[in-house]
């Protein structure tokens, strides 16, 4: 009688010992081995742009500054003539506006062009609201900071404060875009 005694105590004490040492054991080998279920951190669909460029002390005489004064600014830049692909980006520029829903008066979009005048009907027409700018040292200044590893072409986000904060790629889905946007938007406390 005695030894079945003693057998079921060492079970109890057996079983007790895995309900508290179980959740222990478990979590430590969710620490170290399991590396492959850790959740992935955000991702971007945007590039953050460092160091930081304060647009107005790099180009104080640039005519951009009037246009971002306590305003988001989406800018699209294309040096050459506003061919399929730019009125494609001035398109994605406008539906990303538009994707923000009740945010989308904190953001004014910009089309840095070159030296070619694009459509103007097609501007006015199309993309009303628009603010088209030309001024080559601020292009000349986006394309210097934009990633080396990134294609020309993209589209610039600028804080309410003239700081250039992102790069999208041009062959980005204005959706991708907007995500990004509403997330800086939900978390800034300017603009």
């Amino acid at each position: 009688m005695t030894e079945t005694k003693q057998g079921k105590g060492r079970v109890q004490l057996l079983l007790i010992a895995a309900v508290f040492l179980g959740p222990l054991v478990v979590a430590a080998w969710l620490y170290f081995a399991a590396q492959d279920l850790t959740p992935e951190g955000r991702t971007n669909s945007g590039v953050l742009l460092e160091p930081i460029v304060n647009l107005p002390e790099a180009l104080p005489e640039s005519s951009f500054h009037s246009h971002n004064d306590g305003y988001w600014v989406l800018l699209y830049a294309n040096a050459g003539t506003c061919d399929d692909a730019c009125e494609y980006s001035l398109y994605t520029l406008r539906q990303s506006r538009l994707m923000l829903g009740k945010e989308m008066d904190r953001l004014v979009r910009v089309f840095l062009r070159g030296d070619t005048a694009p459509d103007t009907v097609m501007l006015a027409e199309e993309h009303e609201g628009l603010i088209t700018l030309q001024d080559s040292s601020l292009n000349d200044l986006l394309y210097n900071k934009k990633p080396d590893d990134l294609e020309a072409g993209g589209y610039y986000l600028v804080d309410p404060l003239g700081n250039l904060v992102m790069y999208f790629q041009p062959e980005i889905e204005p959706s991708a875009m907007v995500e990004d946007i509403k997330h800086l938007l939900k978390l800034s406390r300017i603009g």
